[in-house]
């Protein structure tokens, strides 16, 4: 893209996106583990129409594009993100609650922080949503599409709907449309998710107070067993059908190892935190050395539960590059011939 061809998309980005657009920003800061390059154009849209505006300009130029929630769980690669990195702030969408009798169906814009649906939570005197999202860092847009959880529950537990945006417009996907799984939710190609409609349960006196009792005591094992002073990756990998990804990663004795300024956590094995001065190759030596070390041990094969984002220099190892996400890039629209 030369650079003329760049200004003119940044100007029409700028316009149709009524938001934040920067182009070269670095996006290390904007990740948990604080690694990675820079996105070519960083684009904030004002809204979900400026979103879609934004897709449009992307499929009509052919530019790839990535979305970016909160930037847990992710790694992004040295070189960075080309195309266009998608941000929604958490301002984007407005809220709306709805009386359910003793339930209440809580609207909430992707970009909002998972903070506010536990806060909106607390609010309207509900159970259920700080049992399992009390420590889980993120943003709404982030809980629905890697259905975060624990084992006490998860996103998909309240999920009622999401709505989408793609270089159409916008519309609503049920839950069972979205196929949510294990720290999976499955979006169409070439749409990003803009809303969650979630349905949560009111509660007792007596409900409420257990559950926050379980939860102080929860946040309290977290700072005894994870790195949350450290910038880290968040959990690498999913944890396995009736084991701990974590342990198999110690039993293999590589706590603490280090490749550069990256370290499998000291205290929780299935993290990895920087340093100081990690790059993304240190992280990404780490993934693929426990993934291997793990496998020889015990024949398990590790799933990454962290997202692989843009490009990796050297290149990812072959056996994690099946789990690289690249941009989307959706082909140009077809424009009818005109006839003679």
């Amino acid at each position: 893209m030369s650079a003329a061809v760049a200004e003119a998309l940044l100007d029409e980005l700028r316009r149709v996106s009524r938001g934040e657009v920067i182009a070269g920003l670095p996006l290390a800061p904007r990740t948990s583990v604080r690694v990675g390059g820079p996105a070519r154009f960083f684009v904030k849209p004002r809204d979900a129409e400026a979103l879609v505006a934004v897709l449009r300009i992307c499929a009509q130029e052919e530019v790839p594009w990535h979305p970016l929630g909160g930037g847990a769980n992710t790694v992004v690669g040295d070189k960075g993100v080309e195309g266009v990195v998608l941000r929604l702030g958490p301002d984007f969408a407005s809220e709306r609650v709805e009386e359910l009798g003793d339930q209440v169906m809580v609207t909430l814009g992707a970009g909002a922080p998972g903070a506010r649906f536990l806060a909106l939570a607390k609010e309207q005197r509900c159970v259920g949503v700080a049992s399992w999202g009390g420590g889980i860092p993120g943003t709404v847009g982030g809980w629905t599409a890697m259905n975060a959880g624990t084992p006490l529950g998860s996103m998909s537990d309240h999920l009622e709907a999401g709505e989408i945006a793609t270089p159409s417009g916008l519309s609503w996907l049920s839950a069972g449309e979205l196929h949510l799984g294990y720290r999976q939710c499955e979006l169409p190609r070439g749409a990003i998710l803009t809303r969650a409609r979630c349905r949560i349960r009111r509660g007792t006196d007596a409900e409420r107070g257990q559950e926050e009792r379980a939860v102080k005591a929860d946040l309290e094992k977290r700072r005894m067993t994870q790195p949350l002073t450290q910038p880290n990756s968040g959990s690498v990998f999913v944890n396995p059908p009736n084991n701990f990804a974590g342990r198999l990663i110690e039993e293999a004795g590589l706590k603490g190892t280090r490749r550069g300024g990256a370290q499998i956590s000291a205290r929780h094995a299935n993290f990895i935190v920087n340093a100081g001065d990690a790059t993304a190759h240190d992280v990404v030596e780490l993934i693929a050395l426990a993934r291997r070390a793990v496998e020889n041990a015990t024949g398990i094969v590790l799933q990454p539960e962290v997202r692989l984002v843009g490009t990796f220099s050297p290149p990812l190892p072959p056996e994690l590059e099946e789990h690289h996400q690249l941009p989307v890039l959706l082909p140009a629209p077809q424009v009818p011939e005109v006839a003679p």
